[in-house]
């Protein structure tokens, strides 16, 4: 039974909420007559995928819509009492932060780079008129402290770029608790994080709300995060809210065919029993290592960083290598070395017989086209200028072959990951998430590789695009024979795609074995960790038809 149920009248009520959105848009409401309740003591989850209308929802509930283009056009959002949708901005900015907090899915882009933490959390008593300048330092020291970071005197006078990714996530918590609102609302605030970090947080959320006992509206497009923490979820498709019920009732007993859907895409947490594969390796990483060094400054001493200490691994041909790990564990370096597009300071990256590690210049050019990288953010590694034909077609013309030939074969390759013939025509930014990231996998496929190197390739995508994604890489592996080195740390991911595991610590890795090995007995603590970490793993996903699952990743 929800907290909800338990006797706590609502802190929030929704009713027939709808938002428009611009002439020219896909859609002409981007929320359309939703409806629910928030209780005290409650966590909500909101799910659904980019464009579902989810955090449209939440900036109108804290008076954040970009007006006039996009508004509310009918509707109420009540909360204690009143219709927020009917007070001034003066009013209504006296609500936030005081009765209600947000946390950003993106902290470096929500706090100032140019003011010291400890000035960003002050700010908020500042603009509400509370409290003396001593009493603002000590209340800040006490949130720092509460939220869980270090030495929280001496962080408070570091800038948000000395803070690692999940620091500052910890320091929107604090800046949205500072006022002690009555409803927090955290907009995908675990989406970019490491799966330790995901795992800190969502304790840290659930915790503080239990202390302060918050309402907490929780949008997300993972569900193993509704499994680990949620009370009730709301599923939303196109603006709608399509299912609404107690978080077990929805994850176990789906009623909607989008929420079956989405769930169907999850990627399930026991690996698969997968044959060794023999033979000798196409590629063999022997002893690579990698430091960076940043230059001593005038107040500042030089640094060493070990990104890759002794790093070893062979990837056989038709393999998928899984390189798992935290963000500085040292795997993207990895990845990137043995693509050339980093020199490594010593080792081998052996590729049948020749060492890739020592060739420069012209003699490393013909054999480039035997290892292609996937980038993890499909929208940074496209040129915005070009259009996608010239773009997928830009490495065969690059290595000798003529236009017309590249080109007919960039469109034969466009077909291969699922997309029209007309997308060589248009540009990049005319394409969403997942379909740029089929590009990518098409331009990486244009020199007739043999070996894939994907660096988080899904790691920004939502969960059925996620799924759709992964079908085609696994499709275009066993057709073209590929072999793959998959980065990545979603574990779930990896249990899925991979046939071996490496994970990665600090630079080195640490345990290494056939992927269902290392999930049912992992030997070392940290993959131990990391496995505990994953959100909702005491979830068992229901299973559904086999026409619901080639739905949730073809659809």
């Amino acid at each position: 039974m929800s907290k909800a149920a338990m006797g706590d009248a609502p802190l929030l009520q929704v009713e027939d909420l709808s938002i428009s959105l611009p002439p020219g848009a896909e859609r002409p409401l981007a929320v359309e007559k939703i409806s629910f309740e928030l209780a005290r003591n409650e966590i909500l989850c909101v799910v659904g995928e980019s464009g579902s209308g989810k955090s449209m929802s939440a900036n109108a509930i804290m008076g954040l819509l970009p007006r006039p283009h996009v508004h509310p056009v009918a509707g109420a959002i009540r909360f204690e009492g009143r219709d927020l949708l009917q007070l001034s901005e003066v009013e209504l900015r006296d609500l936030r932060g005081s009765r209600i907090g947000m946390i950003f899915q993106e902290p470096m882009t929500a706090l100032n780079p140019l003011m010291r933490i400890g000035e960003q959390i002050s700010e908020v008593f500042d603009a509400h008129g509370l409290l003396t300048k001593r009493e603002r330092k000590a209340r800040v020291v006490e949130l720092l402290r509460e939220v869980g970071l270090p030495d929280p005197e001496t962080l408070g006078e570091s800038y948000p770029f000395r803070l690692s990714g999940g620091q500052r996530q910890r320091v929107m918590i604090a800046m949205a608790l500072a006022l002690e609102p009555a409803i927090l609302i955290a907009d995908e605030p675990t989406t970019a994080l490491d799966v330790t970090t995901q795992a800190q947080i969502l304790q840290l959320i659930k915790s503080l709300q239990e202390r302060h006992h918050m309402a907490v509206m929780f949008i997300t497009h993972d569900f193993g995060v509704v499994a680990e923490i949620a009370d009730r979820v709301a599923v939303m498709q196109f603006g709608k809210i399509v299912e609404m019920g107690p978080a077990r009732k929805v994850l176990n007993d789906p009623q909607h065919d989008y929420t079956r859907r989405l769930i169907a895409a999850v990627p399930h947490f026991e690996p698969p029993d997968r044959r060794s594969l023999e033979g000798p390796p196409l590629l063999s990483v022997k002893s690579l290592e990698k430091t960076y060094v940043t230059e001593r400054g005038l107040f500042t001493a030089g640094r060493r960083v070990p990104a890759a200490q002794a790093v070893s691994f062979d990837i056989k041909k038709g393999e998928t290598l899984g390189l798992v790990g935290e963000s500085g564990s040292g795997k993207s370096t990895v990845g990137r070395c043995i693509v050339r597009l980093l020199e490594s300071d010593s080792g081998e990256i052996r590729f049948g017989e020749i060492d890739l590690a020592r060739l420069k210049g012209r003699a490393l050019r013909p054999h480039r086209r035997h290892v292609q990288m996937i980038f993890q953010d499909p929208y940074a590694s496209l040129n915005p200028r070009s259009k996608v034909g010239t773009i997928v077609a830009e490495g065969p013309m690059a290595h000798g072959t003529d236009r017309a030939t590249a080109m007919a074969r960039a469109a034969e390759l466009l077909r291969l990951v699922g997309l029209d013939t007309t997308a060589a025509e248009r540009f990049p930014h005319e394409f969403s998430g997942g379909q740029r990231q089929r590009i990518g996998i098409a331009r990486a496929l244009a020199l007739d590789p043999e070996l894939l190197v994907a660096d988080e390739p899904v790691s920004a995508l939502d969960v059925s695009v996620q799924a759709q994604v992964l079908e085609l890489l696994a499709e275009i592996k066993q057709r073209l024979q590929l072999s793959m080195l998959f980065i990545t740390h979603d574990l779930r991911v990896a249990a899925q795609i991979c046939d071996n595991i490496a994970v990665m610590k600090l630079g080195r890795i640490v345990e290494y074995g056939p992927t269902r090995k290392v999930f049912k007995d992992p030997q070392h603590s940290y993959t131990r960790e990391l496995l505990s970490a994953v959100p909702g793993r005491h979830w068992s996903i229901p299973e559904v038809s086999v026409e619901a699952e080639r739905q949730a990743v073809r659809s």
